[in-house]
Protein backbone atom coordinates (compact mmCIF):
# COMPACT_ATOMS: atom_id res chain seq x y z
CA UNK A 1 0.00 0.00 0.00
CA UNK A 2 0.86 3.52 -0.61
CA UNK A 3 0.39 6.37 1.57
CA UNK A 4 -1.30 9.63 0.14
CA UNK A 5 -0.56 13.38 1.03
CA UNK A 6 -3.84 14.62 1.96
CA UNK A 7 -3.87 18.29 1.56
CA UNK A 8 -7.64 19.02 2.79
CA UNK A 9 -8.16 16.22 5.56
CA UNK A 10 -11.22 17.38 7.04
CA UNK A 11 -13.07 17.90 3.54
CA UNK A 12 -11.58 13.72 2.69
CA UNK A 13 -13.31 13.14 5.78
CA UNK A 14 -16.71 14.72 4.73
CA UNK A 15 -16.65 12.69 1.33
CA UNK A 16 -15.16 9.29 2.80
CA UNK A 17 -15.77 9.30 6.50
CA UNK A 18 -17.97 5.58 6.11
CA UNK A 19 -20.17 6.64 9.19
CA UNK A 20 -22.85 9.61 9.91
CA UNK A 21 -21.15 11.47 12.49
CA UNK A 22 -17.84 12.63 11.14
CA UNK A 23 -15.42 13.91 13.43
CA UNK A 24 -13.04 17.57 13.82
CA UNK A 25 -9.58 17.26 12.96
CA UNK A 26 -9.32 18.60 16.30
CA UNK A 27 -11.24 15.63 17.93
CA UNK A 28 -9.47 13.17 19.65
CA UNK A 29 -9.80 9.14 18.88
CA UNK A 30 -8.22 5.53 20.10
CA UNK A 31 -7.03 3.20 18.26
CA UNK A 32 -8.29 -0.65 19.00
CA UNK A 33 -5.19 -2.10 17.49
CA UNK A 34 -2.14 -0.07 18.77
CA UNK A 35 -4.08 1.05 21.84
CA UNK A 36 -3.30 4.32 21.42
CA UNK A 37 -5.52 7.66 21.54
CA UNK A 38 -4.48 10.40 18.97
CA UNK A 39 -5.93 13.60 17.18
CA UNK A 40 -8.01 13.00 14.10
CA UNK A 41 -5.99 15.42 12.05
CA UNK A 42 -3.16 12.80 12.28
CA UNK A 43 -4.60 10.27 10.28
CA UNK A 44 -2.88 8.63 7.39
CA UNK A 45 -4.64 7.56 3.89
CA UNK A 46 -3.10 4.41 2.00
CA UNK A 47 -3.60 3.27 -1.59
CA UNK A 48 -4.39 -0.25 -1.78
CA UNK A 49 -2.84 -2.29 -5.33
CA UNK A 50 -6.60 -2.51 -5.91
CA UNK A 51 -6.64 1.38 -5.94
CA UNK A 52 -8.56 1.37 -2.78
CA UNK A 53 -8.20 4.09 -0.69
CA UNK A 54 -8.10 3.75 3.19
CA UNK A 55 -8.34 6.06 6.22
CA UNK A 56 -5.94 4.38 8.71
CA UNK A 57 -4.16 5.25 12.28
CA UNK A 58 -1.29 8.05 12.36
CA UNK A 59 0.46 5.58 13.64
CA UNK A 60 0.34 3.13 10.26
CA UNK A 61 2.01 1.37 8.41
CA UNK A 62 3.16 -0.07 12.39
CA UNK A 63 -0.11 -0.10 13.00
CA UNK A 64 -2.76 -1.94 10.74
CA UNK A 65 -5.84 0.14 12.13
CA UNK A 66 -8.13 1.66 10.26
CA UNK A 67 -11.21 4.03 10.95
CA UNK A 68 -12.85 1.22 11.92
CA UNK A 69 -10.77 0.70 14.46
CA UNK A 70 -11.59 3.92 16.20
CA UNK A 71 -13.57 5.01 18.85
CA UNK A 72 -14.18 8.41 20.67
CA UNK A 73 -12.86 7.58 24.23
CA UNK A 74 -14.87 9.47 26.40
Amino acid sequence: MQEIIIQDKQRYLELRYPFSSIPLLMEKRYCMQCKKEFVVEKYKVFRSEEGREVICCPNAPVCNGTVLDWYKNG
